[in-house]
């Protein structure tokens, strides 16, 4: 069944709680619903968003036009164990992304635990490679099925083909016409829409500690084994230190009902009071988790870096070797501290935690986050001659 919703905005259904109103939002409950939305949309030529939690998406305050779909599949399927170890786990694209973790957990796998807490859904992840604490989706996915919105029919997508990179995809490239300008037949979804993706995951009850943040919180080494529930469980209590955790309150809008597990978002609920100390919202958690990538540079782009700004080994879309600087260190010695705002009592400025999220601090509008990134932007570009990329996707905002 597809359900059709009224009067819903993007506010409702992003991690940062901005974006107008939609035209037309539906939430299939099947297969064939999501492929008939899709092409719906396409037919009649219309502004297609198929979205997943919402944490990755930037959307302006002007109507959206078109047909907004949100995947309510949440089926998990696992596999008989074989010789190797490996276990075989699919999971529809709409299944969020940390209810898929956690159960993967509890199942004694290893794989994905060092990517706990990031919000979205499944068929999200493989779009943006999501990674975290020495992990990256791409390292567990074998395949992906999809709907080819050019030649209309499923498809299965393997590894190769996916052509995973720095959070980067063939998925998420066939948006683009270059990094940050927009393509105008596609966008802002990709060709391929993600019905569902298959994980090669490890059995046992231990993973690799990957990160030195995450080690120094377990108490271990970089590559000491420890239990994968107790990683998850440090994965999250950083992430809730840095306020990059999602809002759980955002569970109890209507638009948004179903689209967690009802048993995760009360965890999430008490584990954020724990952190707060408070039942209210938690406004550096209001963001799209980090704004801006990492930037890799060239030869002649990474000389030009401060002595002691970060640098590590890359490769550029090219192919060629590249640095790695953090976006992070640039932001901060470019001026744009902790809590910066471009006014006193602006509705939107840095988290207060650390400087890579813009947040809402409850009242901004999707302008007042552009103007606090584009702000950032350019003050990082005058200081180190390094143009930072938004790693959302920006529907309406001029980049």
């Amino acid at each position: 069944m597809t359900t059709e919703h009224s009067t819903t905005t993007f506010a409702d259904l992003t991690t940062i709680g901005v974006g107008g109103p939609i035209r037309t939002f539906l939430t299939p409950d099947t297969r064939d619903g999501i492929i008939d939305a899709v092409r719906q949309a396409d037919a009649a030529g219309l502004p297609l968003s198929v979205i997943g939690g919402g944490s990755n998406l930037l959307v302006a305050d002007d109507p959206f036009d078109g047909i907004v779909v949100r995947d309510a599949r949440q089926d998990i399927r696992f596999g008989s164990p074989q010789a190797d170890g490996t276990v075989s786990v699919t999971a529809d694209a709409g299944c969020n992304w940390d209810d898929f973790v956690a159960t993967t957990v509890v199942q004694g796998l290893e794989g994905v635990e060092g990517l706990s807490g990031i919000p979205g859904t499944v068929g999200a992840s493989v779009v943006q490679n999501i990674g975290a604490y020495g992990q990256e989706v791409a390292s567990s996915v074998t395949k992906v099925e999809a709907w080819d919105r050019e030649t209309s029919r499923a498809v299965v997508l393997e590894t190769q083909q996916l052509q995973f990179g720095y959070r980067m995809s063939a998925l998420k490239a066939s948006m683009y016409d270059a990094p940050a300008r927009p393509s105008s037949r596609l966008f802002p979804t990709p060709r391929f829409v993600v019905l569902s993706v298959t994980f090669r995951m490890h059995r046992g009850a231990e993973g690799t500690v990957g990160y030195g943040q995450l080690a120094k919180a377990l108490g271990v080494e970089v590559g000491d084994r420890m239990p994968v529930a107790a990683i998850r469980e440090a994965v999250l209590h950083v992430r809730a230190a840095k306020g990059m955790l999602e809002d759980a309150h955002r569970y109890e809008i209507a638009a948004m009902a179903g689209a967690k597990r009802a048993d995760t978002v009360k965890a999430a609920l008490q584990a954020q009071r724990e952190t707060t100390g408070s039942d209210g919202p938690d406004f550096n958690r209001h963001s799209c988790g980090s704004f801006f990538m990492n930037p890799i540079l060239d030869d002649t782009q990474a000389t030009m870096l401060p002595e002691d700004a970060p640098r590590f080994p890359a490769v550029l879309p090219s192919g060629a070797p590249g640095t790695k600087t953090s976006a992070a260190w640039l932001i901060d010695h470019a001026g744009f501290h902790k809590g910066y705002a471009v006014a006193d009592g602006a509705p939107a400025s840095l988290s207060t935690l650390h400087t890579l999220a813009l947040t809402n601090r409850g009242s901004a509008r999707a302008a007042d986050i552009a103007l606090l990134a584009r702000t950032v932007r350019d003050g990082v570009e005058r200081a180190f001659g390094v143009r930072l990329v938004p790693e959302p996707v920006l529907v309406g905002i001029t980049w």
